[in-house]
């Protein structure tokens, strides 16, 4: 047994003096973008304001701090109620939890071959030689035959490729803890913007309605006149035509807010049926964050889950072309055994018993016909399409900041667009209204009037939830605050 400890100690220290001793490269983060700037245009340093609700101006805050719980801005109970249940139960966080956890389990495994393995082995075993194997006549035995041992082996990591084979699959563990938090960021997002579209949907169909009903009465109204002739039937036609259209608009909206209440459900890891006992959104419930934090173009890349995710998979690539470089070098086994053999139970653990043995191996690999250095041109080759993914996920994250701080300026004025047109609208039918009391204006002229004003009310909804969308995206383009988060795995 002192030789089996003295096996050991030889081993670790071997490990210990080649543990710096790692062929392949050494991986090295990416640089952060040179450019300093999102857009091809300088942006404003806040929105354009508008009158009435969600018309605040928004101010572009480069370099501030992004809240992890970005949603509670939009100070909406019933929207932060949602999203902790979909945090709590959604499957699709609880399935990309169990892939980490899986990641966490292989590098545990791997991280045992590292280390020598020892078994202990048990026998008996009753039989019969037969002497013609030793040119002697006869036999012996039968006999019984009792065997312990503790048996000792260990494949020495001279060149680094069991190390190498870790670094890839710690890097598989970064990239499944940024996936993890690329689900949570989507979740939340999809879930902010989904109620955004609920609210939208409920006040575009109450406006499109109000125009089904005024449309109504001034059908109403052209038939009365075409009775008493001051009226013709293809006035009556076009109003007809008209209110048909108007009408063909509302079964998609209301088909647009089924799917939305459904989609919610599934969010938040529910079926679709159980939607009816979730809150209902409104717009007015809603407010608009007035400081829109702005990353640093350079803190971008450490902030998004997305390019630490494609980083990750860059690294393992990376520590995989260590393993295949390992590959092409001697591969050292040192084994020992130590134990007893004996005819009788009772002398099993005499000295006169014992055996033992130590032996090592070398393996060099010699011809393999190309395999071997195939292999490590194909893993350059992996690294360098990993590299090109890498790029391509970084611009693409760029774009995406881009085009939503070109889009919460625009949508912005074109809300303050829509909100004079609807201004305008309500001061006609203002006027409108008093023209009639008066007599000056016909009462299909109030009609119109009113259709008029509601259907720039609807133009002004659609206005008012893109702004809210336009600061969801923001948030999650810039990453969702992920890393101020103190639960994140």
């Amino acid at each position: 047994m002192v030789i089996i400890m003295k096996l050991l100690l030889f081993n670790f220290l071997i490990l210990a003096l080649l543990a710096g001793c790692s062929v392949g490269p050494d991986f090295r983060r990416p640089d952060a973008p040179a450019t300093d700037t999102y857009t091809a245009t300088d942006l404003p340093e806040k929105t354009a304001s508008a009158t009435g609700a969600s018309g605040n101006e928004q101010r572009f805050e480069i370099g501030q701090e992004i809240s992890d719980q970005w949603w509670t801005l939009f100070h909406c109970e019933a929207l932060d109620q949602l999203i902790r249940r979909a945090l709590a139960q959604s499957p699709t966080i609880a399935a990309t939890e169990a892939a980490l956890r899986q990641a966490q389990e292989n590098w545990r495994a791997e991280a045992g071959t590292l280390f020598p393995t020892v078994d202990t082995n048990a026998s008996a075993s009753r039989q019969k030689i037969s002497g013609a194997s030793f040119g002697q006549p006869g036999g012996f035995g039968p006999l019984t035959l009792y065997n312990a041992s503790v048996n000792v082996s260990y494949a020495l990591d001279i060149f680094g490729g069991k190390r190498r084979s870790l670094e890839a699959l710690q890097a598989q563990i970064d990239y499944e803890r940024f996936l993890v938090e690329a689900t949570y960021l989507a979740l939340t997002s999809n879930i902010v913007t989904a109620a955004v579209k609920e609210a939208s949907l409920r006040e575009q169909i109450r406006t499109t309605q109000e125009i089904i009903e005024v449309q109504g009465k001034g059908l109403y109204l052209v038939k009365r006149q075409f009775e008493i002739g001051s009226a013709s039937r293809p006035d009556i036609l076009a109003q007809e035509t008209q209110l048909a259209q108007t009408r063909s608009t509302l079964p998609p909206l209301e088909r647009q807010l089924y799917q939305i209440r459904h989609q919610l459900a599934v969010l938040t890891g529910a079926f679709p049926a159980e939607a009816k006992g979730f809150p209902v959104f409104d717009l007015n419930g809603m407010q608009l964050p007035e400081e829109l934090p702005v990353s640093l173009p350079s803190s971008l890349v450490g902030q998004r889950p997305d390019i630490r995710a494609s980083e990750a998979l860059l690294h393992a690539a990376s520590a995989r072309i260590g393993v295949a470089t390992a590959n092409l070098y001697p591969q050292i086994t040192l084994t020992g055994s130590y134990g007893s053999e004996s005819s009788k139970l009772r002398d099993i653990f005499t000295s006169s018993a014992s055996i033992w043995s130590i032996a090592g191996g070398l393996v060099q690999p010699v011809f393999h016909g190309g395999t071997l250095t195939a292999q490590r041109r194909a893993a350059i080759a992996a690294y360098d399409q990993a590299a090109a993914q890498y790029q391509e996920t970084v611009l693409e994250a760029f774009q995406n900041v881009a085009d939503v701080l070109v889009a919460l300026d625009t949508d912005a004025r074109a809300l303050k667009t829509q909100a004079d047109a609807e201004s305008a609208a309500a001061n006609a039918l203002q006027l409108t209204q008093k023209q009639f009391q008066f007599g000056a204006a016909s009462y299909l002229s109030l009609l119109n009037a009113e259709r008029q004003y509601r259907q720039t009310r609807l133009g002004l909804v659609q206005a008012r939830a893109a702004r809210f969308a336009d600061t969801a995206a923001l948030f999650q383009a810039m990453g969702g605050g992920w890393w101020k988060r103190g639960d994140n795995p």
